[in-house]
């Protein structure tokens, strides 16, 4: 079957724009109800570094997070200010989506909806991290392929590759969706495109686009590949099995949009559709195999599901044309009230016992698990934003206690980049200097100087440092209401390191990634 152009469009949809606008304004508003996350803090530092790549992401965030903090400052509205507009924009795009693919206004309003109902995007969103804007990426590119090839506007492909390109310096996980548009090209009659010159263009932009990173990884022998490894055989990577990995889809895309999007796949590859059509339902079910087969994390495939929600806001409208008025209405108020329902629990809306309370009516329900944990006070995702400024406080009054002489030769070591970052972060206003780790990218950055002769010691239980210094005592305690319990620990004060010659020369055999 001949590819169908994609529906133009009539007029603008005033629904859409009012939710687009609504998301970011509630964004807005809860953006500092609690505090600055862990990767947030890790990011700023990164842009204190800009460099071409880093141990475990590529460099588009840092570049990010220094413009925001040069321009706008580091305020949690500041850095939240563009992952709020990205919401918006993937609102927007989504519907714009559903009418490329036949999608009249209900379609449209619908995928829309859905799109501002998913908890993940809910919680992506509250964010300056990559994952802010990688559903955007991903939903940009699958718009660019349908108008390249339904639209038969080949310039489109050129467009497709400057957003894949942009994907791939924000995050590796892009080329499995390349991947996926690959593959339905190939099993489809647009296995044309694989053939021209314009489908080609877009690889070598995409390709140039990427080298300088990739010339990084070269450089530093693909650091990321290493942290992928240890980070899989830390033993706090969630691992799911196929249908354990299927029903995390359901929960953290909101069990009611589970119709939806299921939906949405199905008439992508439905007998009869359009060769562009079945391009982007393979697009999206190789991407959910590829995650599935290698063990990825459950949120890992979420940046596809626009396109089946667009899908399948197209499927609904033209199933319900011809019934009742109250299908349509009945639907659209039941994804509703499970957003309001669910936003509270991925959004810092209420205050923490607020919140806890919420947590308590609902069973302890979380629609979004992304690590193996223990007893937690509050979900992880909202853990990582407290208790950052108590242990900075405890890390100077440790610090500012020793002798003059003593603290100018002192280095603040930590064992996890969350808590070297927070020191960096909250430490000039305290009078501490910059931290060092052996975690990720701040292994690169080195021991800035330091011998090992005195050290403050930051995330550990005390067995490593007894094993490595001479000297050991506790000299404060982190502990906060509402952290993680993986960040309550003792200060040690740590003298004479026992690796010879000095903390330098050991620093290359100390990497932690």
């Amino acid at each position: 079957m001949r590819s169908q152009a994609p529906a133009r469009a009539t007029s603008a949809n005033p629904a859409v724009a009012m939710l687009a606008a609504g998301l970011v304004l509630v964004h807005l508003a809860t953006a500092g109800r609690y505090g600055i996350f862990r990767d947030e803090l890790y990011y700023i530092a990164c842009a204190r570094h800009l460099a071409w790549g880093y141990v475990d992401h590529p460099p588009l965030i840092a570049l990010v997070t220094w413009v925001v903090s040069h321009t706008l400052g580091v305020s949690l509205l500041a850095l939240r200010l563009l992952p709020a507009l990205a919401a918006g924009a993937l609102v927007l795009l989504t519907a714009n989506l559903a009418r490329a693919l036949g999608g009249r206004r209900f379609a449209q309003v619908l995928a829309a909806l859905g799109v501002a109902a998913a908890p993940i995007y809910l919680l992506a969103h509250h964010w300056l991290t990559m994952n802010a804007w990688e559903p955007l990426i991903w939903t940009g590119m699958a718009w660019c392929a349908l108008r390249a090839i339904g639209g038969r506007e080949p310039r489109y492909w050129l467009l497709l590759g400057a957003v894949a390109g942009i994907g791939l310096e924000n995050k590796y996980s892009v080329a499995v969706w390349g991947l996926g548009l690959l593959a339905g090209l190939a099993m489809t009659q647009e296995r044309r495109w694989l053939a021209s010159p314009w489908f080609w263009a877009a690889g070598l932009l995409a390709g140039l686009i990427f080298l300088p990173n990739l010339l990084w990884l070269c450089h530093h022998d693909f650091p990321f590949i290493g942290f992928e490894r240890a980070s899989r055989m830390s033993g706090s990577r969630l691992v799911r099995g196929p249908a354990a990995f299927l029903a995390d889809q359901t929960l953290i895309m909101n069990p009611v949009l589970a119709p939806l999007w299921l939906a949405g796949v199905a008439w992508l590859l439905r007998p009869g559709a359009a060769s562009v059509h079945r391009v982007l339902g393979i697009m999206f079910v190789t991407t959910l195999a590829a995650f599935l087969l290698v063990a990825g994390k459950n949120y890992y495939v979420s940046s596809a599901y626009p396109v089946v929600f667009a899908a399948g806001a197209v499927a609904f409208e033209r199933l319900t044309a011809a019934r009742p008025r109250w299908m349509r209405q009945a639907y659209v108020s039941c994804v509703a009230l499970s957003a309001l329902v669910l936003a509270p629990l991925v959004m810092p809306i209420l205050p923490v016992q607020g919140f806890l309370a919420y947590a308590r009516a609902l069973g302890g329900f979380t629609p979004v698990t992304f690590e193996k944990l223990g007893p937690e006070v509050l979900p992880q995702y909202f853990g990582d934003e407290f208790g950052w400024e108590n242990m900075a406080r405890q890390t100077a009054s440790a610090y500012l206690g020793l002798p003059p002489d003593v603290r100018a030769r002192t280095a603040i070591f930590a064992n996890d980049y969350g808590q070297a970052a927070a020191i960096d972060f909250f430490g000039p206003a305290l009078g501490l200097p910059s931290a060092i780790s052996t975690d990720v990218t701040y292994w690169l950055w080195g021991p800035r100087g330091y011998t090992g002769g005195s050290v403050i010691v930051l995330g550990s239980d005390g067995a490593a440092e007894r094993a490595h210094f001479r000297r050991v005592e506790t000299v404060g305690r982190v502990q906060d209401a509402f952290s993680r319990p993986v960040e309550w620990f003792n200060v040690y004060m740590c003298r004479d390191f026992r690796m010879a010659p000095d903390l330098a020369t050991a620093w290359a055999g100390m990497r932690r990634w």
